[in-house]
């Protein structure tokens, strides 16, 4: 086999394809739970949505962590 070829392996098209989606999945994940566990607080306490702000608000913060440490994971493996 020659050198300069790279076998097909844990890298390509496929990876990033799989990378994105699941950063879109975690992000959107984490966002509607945030959306809903503010509703759920705005219903119990209220607050005339403050509660919904926050809730998507924490759930982008959480969801952004979660999408640096599964691109940390995704390119620990990675010589790029």
């Amino acid at each position: 086999m020659d050198k300069r070829m790279k076998p097909e392996g844990k890298s390509g098209p496929w990876k990033a394809v799989g990378l994105v989606s699941a950063i879109g999945v975690e992000l959107v994940l984490f966002t509607l739970l945030g959306f809903f566990f503010g509703r759920w607080m705005n219903e119990k306490i209220g607050g005339s949505g403050l509660w919904i702000g926050l809730g998507v608000l924490i759930g982008l913060v959480v969801g952004g962590f979660g999408v640096v440490a599964l691109v940390r994971k995704v390119l620990e493996g990675s010589d790029e």
